[in-house]
């Protein structure tokens, strides 16, 4: 049966009330194994999740905080990966000293982590009036920090969602031949993407120690990650409606774009989930097909508690 709080959520993003189904079966077990542990360990519970685009980190995010909150009364604060980006001055600066292709966003290498390890200890030593960095994709830079929500309370749970958030580098052998086509036009020498992997395994993998628990929202391969991130950039285009949309690429600029993300994305898809505590694997149209990972016994026994 479909709880209030279930609904509430249905209600505030306007979803359709197959949500309810999903959630019951799915969403509420994850958010409740979550919340065990947190009580357990009764202080900040760092929860990292890690899923390509498009593939409803933002709604499992989103549901995970409305249910905890609401039931549980815990304190939960949300940042992603994305709001951590640098904006398009320092990008440039990065696409002249050292490759072009870094005046796009999204890969390891352009995003600030420095402010994201402040920001992770901040949160974590329960510090008051921590202003969480947004990021505005329609126009490609950062909100003004005066825009950033801040934390006025201890918190009790930190959700840190990202495309390539876990993800581990590659050995120096698999650089060599390219993904892509954007990796054999524009990165022939392997120059971009060998430091890509090296800030990977310098600056990302050490943040990697805050998280508690690993979330993965599995796409079933590379290829359905293109579709979602077009519906992305349209459901984007209309919320931007009436604003500054300089930032919003059409559907040809998405097929150049995402191929940026190709090589890390499958690396997560190979490599995650032998070490997440909870994979959700999802088809082709974002229906959860099952569950893995090192905590699925104890998943799967609140998700029979839903049937």
């Amino acid at each position: 049966m479909k709880s209030q709080l279930i609904q509430s959520f249905i209600d505030k993003h306007k979803l359709d009330n197959g949500f309810s189904l999903l959630a019951l079966k799915w969403f509420k077990p994850i958010a409740e194994l979550i919340a065990g542990h947190q009580k357990r360990e009764g202080r900040p519970f760092f929860v990292g999740l890690n899923g390509s685009q498009g593939s409803g980190k933002s709604t499992l995010t989103d549901f995970i905080k409305h249910y905890l909150t609401d039931k549980y009364e815990l304190n939960v604060a949300v940042v992603s990966l994305d709001d951590f980006y640098l904006s398009q001055e320092t990008r440039q600066h990065l696409a002249n000293t050292i490759h072009p292709l870094f005046k796009t966003r999204g890969v390891p290498g352009t995003h600030d982590t420095v402010l994201m390890q402040q920001v992770l200890t901040d949160l974590q030593q329960q510090k008051i009036g921590i202003a969480l960095p947004r990021f505005n994709k329609a126009i490609d830079n950062p909100f003004p920090q005066s825009e950033w929500p801040l934390v006025n309370e201890k918190v009790d749970l930190v959700i840190l969602e990202g495309w390539c958030w876990g993800t581990l580098p590659q050995l120096p052998e698999q650089l060599t031949e390219a993904v892509n086509d954007l990796e054999k036009n524009e990165d022939n020498a392997a120059v971009w993407r060998t430091y890509v992997n090296a800030q990977l395994a310098e600056s990302y993998v050490p943040l990697y120690q805050f998280m508690d628990f690993w979330l993965m929202l599995k796409a079933p391969s590379f290829d359905c990650v293109s579709a979602w991130r077009t519906q992305q950039e349209h459901k984007l285009l209309a919320a931007s409606a009436g604003g500054d949309t300089s930032g919003v690429m059409t559907d040809q600029q998405v097929q150049r774009f995402i191929q940026h993300y190709q090589r890390l994305t499958e690396q997560s898809l190979v490599t995650l989930p032998n070490s997440a505590d909870v994979v959700v694997s999802l088809d082709e149209n974002r229906k959860i097909t099952g569950i893995s990972g090192q905590q699925q016994a104890q998943l799967q026994q609140l998700v029979e508690g839903e049937v």
